[in-house]
């Protein structure tokens, strides 16, 4: 006959094991970069609606773009596939911290906001957020954009940096660029607020229709794009750094850059004007 544990005894067992577990060292759980490497596979987030960083290729039906190329040579590093998936701006930082993705490749400012949350890579670009109007709003400089109606993606540093820099301005808020901006183009805001390699190749994609637009000299902040990586994973995070650093020694950063917005790319937007080699902040 099989013979139980009185109940005392099993208890008392029952608590010898919760205890074991609580006194386990967090080091003897597998670190994230060891679960990658299991998998065999690194899980990206990237937004997909913000071209040239991410956005589907009309062609392939795939997300393509300067996010996703830092995503496959960080996978590439790391000896696992990249698998991109799609997260909305608002909902990019909850996806990580909650573990359905790996690394967030999605147009992410650093902010010591955001630090509280995740921590961050190398700054893989340096850009500034700026302000495309129309012209028949009389708008010709950031200081008239008081009162004005402004549009900005949801869940970003936008809406912020705009009432920083013109509290009095209404900013409008949407859950992608593109109905930012067809917003705009309909005359239901003076003007759009976004990064200004985006705000460029918008600028150009207008076609005969730009002359009714201007894109306001000044910039309403300077933004330090980074890969967003969860907490507590410094392991995973040193990674990522070495495999950002050895493209930015073996040049294929700055081939990636001018491949999305050098003057031959569709946005043609400038020369490259930083390295990925440090942690930046505004």
């Amino acid at each position: 006959m099989t013979r139980h544990p009185a109940p005392l005894a099993l208890a008392r067992r029952i608590a010898a094991w919760a205890l074991a577990l609580l006194l386990t060292p967090a080091w003897a759980a597998a670190s994230q970069l060891e679960d990658v490497r299991q998998r065999g596979e690194l899980a990206c987030g990237t937004l997909g609606t913000d071209e040239p960083n991410s956005y589907v290729d009309p062609a392939t039906r795939t997300i393509i773009g300067y996010d996703v190329d830092l995503c496959s040579v960080i996978a590439k590093a790391l000896g696992v596939r990249p698998v991109i998936r799609q997260v909305s701006v608002a909902a990019r930082i909850p996806e990580l911290q909650q573990g359905h993705i790996d690394l967030l490749s999605a147009s992410l400012s650093h902010t010591r906001e955001r630090e509280v949350a995740i921590d961050f890579s190398l700054t893989v670009l340096v850009t500034g957020q700026r302000v495309l109007v129309r012209k028949d709003s009389g708008i010709t400089s950031l200081a008239q954009l008081g009162g004005r109606r402004i549009t900005a993606v949801r869940g970003g540093t936008l809406e912020a940096n705009v009432l920083k820099a013109v509290p009095t301005a209404r900013v409008i808020t949407f859950d992608t660029s593109p109905q930012a901006l067809v917003a705009l183009q309909q005359g239901k805001a003076d003007g759009f607020a976004n990064d200004e390699v985006s705000l460029a190749r918008a600028w150009a994609e207008l076609g005969p229709a730009r002359t009714d637009f201007l894109l306001l000299p000044g910039s309403i902040s300077t933004e330090y794009f980074a890969l967003g990586v969860r907490k507590g994973e410094p392991s995973f995070r040193q990674a990522v750094n070495q495999a950002l650093r050895a493209i930015e020694a073996s040049g294929e950063a700055e081939r990636l850059f001018m491949k999305w917005y050098g003057p031959g790319s569709r946005v043609g937007f400038s020369t490259r004007t930083f390295r990925i080699d440090s942690d930046r902040l505004p």
